[in-house]
């Protein structure tokens, strides 16, 4: 069974963790397939946005603790950090498109911070978030340490990260932690309808946007200026933007082509 299913159509991109009986947890197999179907989207210019996923009832677990542990393997943190999951967050992050966590269910560990590592992070009312590293002596990785305080604040982020609470997903949404919490019922229809919103936006001034506000981060207010300059002279370029002007102009729906 592969580890990674990933489909594509009409311009969308569904990436979905396919390890239902551990609960979608990471192993080398894993990991490496989900850096490949990452790169195979970064490349496609068909498509316009990528949605992450799991199979079953979760998410994603974090790490299998079993190959950390399995005498055979043992891949130090080292190398799992290098080789696995800094390459999978800094590819979520450095996409030229939207990236969709849908989160189906329970996301625990890395699970969660890549989820938090992408652009929109869409929940089912089922789902719980669970920086589960402290019950092993570890600390928060995958980006946990940079997404969760500038999400949610020093306090709570350092709360969750010690305690290892569980936070569903309705207190996600809350805190600012999540964009959107929804009925399980409505969870795949409202997945598939901001995806398909998305795949029919400018995909170039979608990617720019994504660009500025991930440097904000680390930008003095006047770099950030300088950025936004250079970037909007770039998105005002496009195709798509004057493909936006005239439609408005004309009272018409624009026909974006991400180009």
């Amino acid at each position: 069974m592969a580890e990674i299913i990933c489909t594509k159509n009409s311009g969308i991109a569904n990436i979905r963790l396919n390890r239902p009986e551990s609960y979608n947890s990471v192993n080398a197999a894993l990991a490496l397939a989900f850096i490949e179907a990452l790169d195979d989207c970064q490349q496609d210019s068909t498509i316009r946005v990528v949605v992450i996923t799991g199979s079953g009832k979760a998410f994603c677990a974090g790490q299998d603790l079993k190959e950390v542990t399995d005498e055979d393997v043992m891949p130090g943190f080292k190398h799992l950090l290098e080789k696995h999951y800094t390459p999978i967050i800094t590819k979520i992050v450095g996409l030229n498109k939207p990236v969709i966590a849908a989160v189906n269910g329970v996301a625990a560990g890395a699970g969660t911070n890549i989820a938090l590592a992408c652009d929109i992070i869409i929940a089912s009312d089922k789902a719980k978030f669970i920086q589960a590293f402290s019950a092993i002596g570890l600390i928060p990785d995958s980006g946990g340490t940079y997404t969760l305080p500038r999400l949610v604040g020093r306090a709570k982020a350092m709360a969750f990260a010690m305690l290892g609470d569980k936070i569903d997903a309705q207190t996600a949404q809350q805190i600012g932690m999540i964009y959107q919490c929804v009925p399980a019922e409505n969870f795949e229809t409202t997945i598939t309808q901001l995806a398909e919103r998305l795949s029919t936006m400018p995909t170039k001034g979608l990617a720019l946007t994504k660009q500025a506000i991930n440097a904000s981060f680390e930008n003095t207010f006047s770099e950030q200026l300088s950025l936004e300059k250079q970037l909007q002279i770039e998105a005002s370029e496009t195709a798509d933007y004057f493909e936006g002007v005239a439609a408005f102009l004309e009272k018409r729906k624009p026909n974006f082509k991400g180009l």
